[in-house]
């Protein structure tokens, strides 16, 4: 089977973490691989680099554009908005979350890495959450 791999936003933030080299070598090597994410990765990136980074807009578009070339975006539609509510329903994730695994499982992903999430929990017996940063 092959390998698909997709990023929740907290993977992808450590790209520009000035204090932790580790984290940031890692993220790095996982985006050069060509990963999926949704539109929501997006959109929460955007909006952390903004608030929290306090980034000026013409480079956090700059950034987005060298961040996303390569990745593949998936776009956020009324099936994955449904099965969202599947998958919160069935797992208790926050919502943001939700729409993020739905996206993942509608791109045929077999693993979502992400920091924030159960480290090896198995959604819907075909997607495993890997946090990247633990064995650092």
């Amino acid at each position: 089977m092959t390998t698909n791999i997709a990023l929740d936003t907290n993977v992808l933030l450590y790209l520009y973490d000035a204090n932790d080299h580790t984290k940031r070598r890692v993220s790095e090597s996982i985006v050069a691989s060509s990963p999926i994410i949704s539109t929501q990765v997006v959109s929460e990136f955007i909006n952390v680099t903004k608030r929290v980074l306090k980034l000026p807009k013409q480079e956090i578009l700059y950034k987005c554009n060298l961040v996303f070339d390569r990745c593949q975006i998936i776009s956020i539609d009324q099936e994955i908005l449904n099965h969202s509510y599947y998958i919160l329903k069935k797992y208790d994730f926050q919502i943001f979350d939700s729409i993020i695994i739905s996206s993942t499982l509608a791109a045929n992903c077999n693993t979502l890495y992400s920091e924030d999430l159960q480290h090896s929990q198995l959604i819907e017996g075909k997607l495993t959450i890997i946090n990247p940063f633990l064995e650092l």
